[in-house]
């Protein structure tokens, strides 16, 4: 993608579309900035990521500074700052995962996939990412695919999934 995800007549990269719906949201919050997360969560769907320019749309918008909308965007690992792939893979790392392989995950996939966490494949199907914690941990290691949660992974099991996902296989949401 390009860093303009979609230009109005007025030059802006937010649709119209997208504007109305946050504008809809502005009445059932008491301050505007208060519709920041689901105002960044209708401009990542509509494009996929957040250009910076559309950041700066939202900061118009909801009549706040860009920087509180760039801190925002930069804190929850939900927002994308740069394309990513049309399957994002968050191996979680943090403790109880790590224990149970959620380390030995990310290097498996990173040498199938053979980019480091942070990148994308060339063809543009995954990104990987390596996350703190996605409150699975009862089923760890686990990884969140587009939101969806795979728990008690395998090296094995997780490359089945990755190899249903590339070919277009249906796959049900989660296990």
């Amino acid at each position: 993608m390009t860093e303009v995800a979609g230009s109005g007549a007025d030059g802006s990269v937010i649709s119209a579309v997208a504007r109305q719906r946050i504008e809809e949201l502005l009445p059932r919050y008491a301050r505007k900035r208060s519709v920041l997360l689901p105002a960044l969560w209708i401009v990542q769907n509509e494009s996929g990521w957040l250009p910076s320019k559309a950041m700066e749309e939202v900061a118009e918008i909801l009549e706040i500074e860009p920087v509180q909308v760039e801190e925002t965007a930069s804190f929850y690992s939900l927002f994308f700052k740069k394309p990513v792939g049309k399957f994002v893979v968050d191996v979680c790392t943090n403790v109880a995962c790590m224990l149970s392989g959620g380390y030995e995950l990310s290097r498996a996939m990173q040498e199938k996939l053979k980019i480091a966490p942070g990148e994308t494949t060339a063809d543009g199907l995954f990104t990987l990412r390596e996350v703190e914690c996605i409150a699975a941990c009862e089923g760890s290691p686990c990884a969140q695919i587009n939101y969806e949660y795979y728990e008690n992974l395998t090296r094995d099991k997780l490359f089945v999934i990755l190899d249903d996902m590339a070919s277009g296989a249906a796959r049900p949401g989660g296990n």
